[in-house]
């Protein structure tokens, strides 16, 4: 059947510059194959399908596709998802806060003018890398152990882990080598860049590699709210910054991270590139 259907781009400073978003607006009645099946057909980094909520507190409900996996939560996803349903005519509890639902749980969005933030949910893994995993990683970014400033588990839902680099070139230097033998890994790595250069903070790159394929990220909501709060907690950060992303694959993301009420909220930019319909 035919259904409404947008992409949006999040966290771009400038249209066409941040991380692609497919939404479909109308995704009562599709079974996970469906989904699975368009996601991974698309080619985008994620699809979400929304869905009526479960819970009253809830504007909406949304699942989040990767391709053929599914998400419990994921940033620009969740932001996208929201210009998506804003301008389609949804009209939120709140008008300043959506509270959206998904599989991690009720998720609250601020609406300020043009920008979006979400409440970045508490990670479900935290705490040292393993020696032997961290060493792994060092073997995929191709860098020196010595250049490791600070490694943790930061992962509310994607499965990120977080390296800290001394700097943002050593960041945008690596060459990532993809290993020889099956497996999944998700890295985050983050390097300071120089203090002229504030409020932004930090250069990031988000590499996922699966099964002898790498794909970098162009813009993470979800790895820059859960490693930022990791960042704030070590001391090597303070709120409110802003994060680069995206410059090796040719986007300009900027990601936005403040404190409220003891909450870390992170945000940027979503605009609706594309409206239609979608057969689906």
């Amino acid at each position: 059947m035919q259904r409404r259907f947008q992409q949006v781009d999040v966290f771009g400073a400038t249209p066409y510059k941040g991380n692609p978003l497919g939404v479909v607006l109308d995704g009562q009645g599709l079974d996970t194959e469906s989904m699975q099946d368009y996601s991974l057909w698309s080619n985008l980094s994620e699809v979400t399908y929304v869905l009526p909520a479960s819970d009253e507190r809830a504007d909406y409900r949304f699942r989040i596709f990767a391709r053929e996996r599914e998400f419990p939560f994921a940033g620009h996803p969740a932001l996208g998802t929201a210009r998506a349903w804003l301008q389609a005519g949804g009209v939120p509890q709140d008008p300043k806060q959506l509270v959206v639902e998904c599989e991690a749980g009720l998720v609250p969005i601020r609406i300020e003018g043009e920008t979006l933030s979400f409440a970045s949910p508490p990670a479900v893994r935290t705490g040292a890398i393993a020696p032997h995993e961290l060493t792994e990683m060092i073997q995929i970014l191709g860098i020196e152990p010595e250049q490791i400033v600070d490694s943790q588990w930061t992962d509310n839902g994607p499965g990120w882990a977080a390296v800290l680099l001394e700097n943002s070139q050593q960041v945008l230097d690596i060459a990532p080598r993809i290993p020889n033998r099956p497996g999944r890994w998700k890295i985050g790595v983050f390097g300071a860049l120089p203090q002229s250069s504030a409020p932004e903070k930090f250069e990031v790159r988000a590499l996922a590699i699966e099964n002898g394929g790498l794909r970098e990220d162009p813009v993470t909501g979800s790895l820059n709210g859960a490693a930022t709060q990791w960042l704030m907690a070590t001391g090597h950060a303070t709120a409110p910054l802003v994060n680069r992303q995206g410059a090796k694959v040719g986007r300009d993301g900027h990601v936005h991270l403040d404190l409220a009420d003891g909450q870390l909220w992170v945000g940027g930019a979503a605009n609706v590139l594309i409206e239609g319909i979608i057969e689906l």
